[in-house]
């Protein structure tokens, strides 16, 4: 996105409540790899999409620092449950520290490992997935993802666009292919319909027909 046009649509979207904030500070000062994080413009809008889905149970392919998962979780109906996969120990600790001081805590489930792994090992029925993890892995996780979800359930996808390396020619590093290779792998899928967002590095919406023949 445009940075003018960004820093115009920053101005104009509801602030972050004091622990949203307080985690984009604390990431952006002291994490070497603080643009990983969603932005306030986009936290807003998975805040929006969890509250308007009302899900019991919603699921999260990379933790990071916590910020995603606290705005995804507003949304959760009362008895809900959030379970959220971070490979990295280091930021796995300090999300579950953000996480501590959230009144959603007791409903968020931190897993430690491979993701894929842990996508086996949660049987629940998501109704919201949100996938922010290993790029050349996006194609595996929908895969194993979609046969799990309700029929009318919604996966969020971020970096579809992977910094506009998506419409470069030729198509050059392996997380541009990947991240390219998966937007036509959902694009010809007839289990579900899509639509791609501008949104900062690119958010596709995914949502599961109910009727898996559609």
């Amino acid at each position: 996105m445009d940075p003018l046009v960004a820093a115009y649509a920053d101005k104009f979207t509801s602030p972050d409540d004091a622990l949203l904030a307080d985690i984009q500070q604390q990431t952006k000062e002291m994490h070497p790899h603080a643009h990983l994080m969603s932005s306030p413009l986009q936290g807003k809008l998975l805040s929006f999409l969890s509250n308007m889905i009302a899900p019991q149970y919603v699921l999260e392919l990379g933790t990071f620092t916590g910020y995603s998962a606290l705005c995804l979780a507003s949304g959760l109906v009362e008895g809900g449950e959030l379970h959220t996969i971070e490979c990295r120990e280091e930021d796995a600790k300090k999300a579950q520290e953000n996480f501590s001081k959230s009144l959603r805590n007791k409903q968020i489930h931190l897993h430690l490992g491979n993701a894929a792994d842990w996508i086996e090992q949660l049987m629940k029925p998501w109704d919201l997935v949100f996938i922010d993890a290993d790029k050349t892995a996006y194609i595996n996780y929908y895969e194993l993802l979609v046969p799990k979800m309700k029929a009318g359930a919604w996966l969020i996808v971020d970096n579809v666009l992977f910094h506009g390396q998506v419409i470069q020619e030729p198509l050059k590093g392996k997380n541009a292919k990947a991240i390219h290779a998966f937007n036509e792998w959902v694009a010809k899928d007839r289990r579900t319909e899509q639509v791609l967002l501008p949104v900062r590095d690119g958010l596709m919406i995914i949502k599961k027909c109910p009727d898996e023949t559609n």
